[in-house]
């Protein structure tokens, strides 16, 4: 504290944050929490992020950077994820690899987290920290389901979700072997019943090169359901690689699906 005074010191102030369990702050927060002016706290900000105490993943948001994260540079996305779009008010959900692995399917650890929003938005880099934002209509209608984390709960969108955004997004997610990679490993806890109704949510192209891509992996069992959905509301057939040509590929009746490309997972 300092002498004479009733406020604390910035480094004080962190440190009661993180006693409290807080591990984040807006610099609006801080003149009046050091009774300082705007001008004098940002400058004790900037000696507290020097000492790499603290991280600003985004423009007036500031993480508590623990002695364990200190290689990291920041908390990990998972950590301050959850309170960023709370602060900005912005729906959203973890998503594609970083999903896969809160579902066990994570075949290797994805090098950015993969965050979708509404709409569009630049990606953070905070330290080592990687943090890319994705957009996704009907980001409300999509099932998620809440983990816990050392610093709060985070949302993520739902195995049956998972899969199908992995093959919407599949250039975000390595390419379409690597997708077959993972929904190999993610199909187990996908829920036929579930994965129809959250069909609905995307584009019935998603369906359609899912359906195959789980048959073709020999989870049949799981397609029924999805492949009657198919039936009714896909109106063409699509291009399981939209971008690749369709000469030469064979056609798969049940999906509507030109199969232009030899996927094979990696197991």
């Amino acid at each position: 504290m300092k002498s004479g005074s009733s406020h604390p010191s910035a480094r004080e102030y962190i440190n009661g944050l993180a006693a409290s369990g807080r591990y984040h702050f807006v610099s609006c927060e801080v003149p009046s929490a050091l009774g300082v002016s705007a001008a004098a706290a940002k400058l004790a900000l900037n000696r507290l992020a020097k000492q790499k105490l603290i991280a600003s993943p985004a423009r007036g948001f500031y993480v508590i950077v623990p002695p364990e994260y200190l290689s990291l540079g920041c908390l990990p996305a998972e950590q301050f994820i959850p309170a960023l779009m709370k602060c900005r008010n912005l729906p959203y959900y973890a998503g594609l690899l970083s999903a896969a692995q809160y579902h066990g399917a994570a075949h290797q650890r994805p090098q950015e987290f993969q965050v979708f929003l509404a709409k569009n938005r630049r990606p953070i880099q905070c330290g080592v920290v990687h943090v890319a934002f994705l957009a996704r209509k009907r980001l409300t209608e999509v099932p998620v389901q809440s983990f816990n984390t050392p610093r709060g709960t985070l949302l993520v969108s739902s195995p049956e979700a998972t899969a199908l955004d992995l093959v919407g997004y599949a250039h975000h997610a390595g390419g379409t072997n690597q997708v077959a990679t993972v929904l190999s490993e993610l199909a187990e806890r996908i829920d036929p019943e579930k994965l129809a109704t959250t069909a609905r949510t995307a584009p019935v192209t998603w369906a359609q090169r899912l359906g195959y891509l789980l048959e073709l992996l020999g989870f049949g069992a799981k397609t029924p359901v999805l492949k009657e959905y198919v039936r009714e509301h896909a109106k063409q057939s699509t291009r399981l690689l939209p971008k690749a040509s369709q000469k030469r590929s064979s056609r798969d009746e049940a999906w509507k699906l030109y199969v232009n490309a030899h996927v094979e997972a990696e197991l």
